[in-house]
C-alpha cells in the first residue's frame, strides 16, 4: 500500500472540493484547480477530508495513488495559501525589469532576455536583482522560475547568473599559471 497515498488530505476552511465526473476541482481565494483523475482512481470525501482509493493492487494503480494524492494536497493548499518561488540575479549589470506580463533580463548577452509570463503566475521584481513568482500552482509556479533560471544558470567559476535564493553554488578554482 502507497504511504503517501492513504494520508486523508485535510479541507481547510475557506476551501471548497467538488469531485464529478472523474474530475476533482478545488477553490478558494487565489483561484480554481482541476484535476483530471485517472481511471480507477477515486476520490470520496468524508465531512473535512479526502480520500483516495485506488479500485485494485495493480501496478500502474500503485503508482499512480501517491501521486494523485500529493497532487489534490499541493491544489487545496494552492488555493488557500499559494505557493512562491525566489530568484536572485547575481553579476554586474545584471538586471530585471517587468513589463506588463513580460519579464525583462539583461544578463550580459548582446541583447535583452524576454520572458512571457504564464497565465496563473505572478511576478515580483525587487531592486532588480530579486525575482518573486507566485501563483496557486505549484507545477506552474516552479516550471516557471526553472525556465527563467535556464537562461543564465550561475557559473561555478564567477558565481554570476541566475540561482534560487539560499542555493548554494560550489565555486571551482580558475587555471592556475605556474
Amino acid at each position: 500500500m502507497s504511504r503517501v497515498g492513504q494520508k486523508p488530505i485535510e479541507i481547510p476552511a475557506g476551501v471548497e472540493v467538488e469531485t464529478k465526473d472523474g474530475r476533482v476541482t478545488a477553490g478558494g481565494p487565489l483561484g480554481r484547480l482541476e484535476l483530471a483523475l485517472p481511471g480507477g482512481i477515486s476520490v470520496r470525501r468524508e465531512a473535512d477530508r479526502l480520500l483516495v482509493e485506488r479500485a485494485n493492487d495493480s501496478r500502474e494503480l500503485r503508482v499512480l495513488h501517491g501521486t494523485i494524492r500529493s497532487l489534490l494536497a499541493n491544489m487545496v493548499v494552492g488555493v488557500k495559501d499559494g505557493f512562491r518561488r525566489e530568484l536572485e540575479i547575481q553579476g554586474v549589470g545584471y538586471r530585471a525589469q517587468l513589463q506588463g506580463r513580460k519579464l525583462v533580463m539583461s544578463l550580459g548577452f548582446s541583447h535583452p532576455v524576454e520572458y512571457e509570463v504564464p497565465e496563473g503566475v505572478n511576478v515580483e521584481v525587487k531592486d532588480g536583482t530579486a525575482i518573486i513568482l507566485h501563483g496557486a500552482d505549484k507545477q506552474q509556479v516552479g516550471l516557471a522560475a526553472a525556465r527563467i533560471r535556464k537562461f543564465s544558470p550561475a557559473d561555478p567559476y564567477k558565481g554570476k547568473g541566475i540561482r534560487y535564493k539560499g542555493e548554494h553554488v560550489r565555486r571551482k578554482a580558475g587555471k592556475t599559471v605556474a
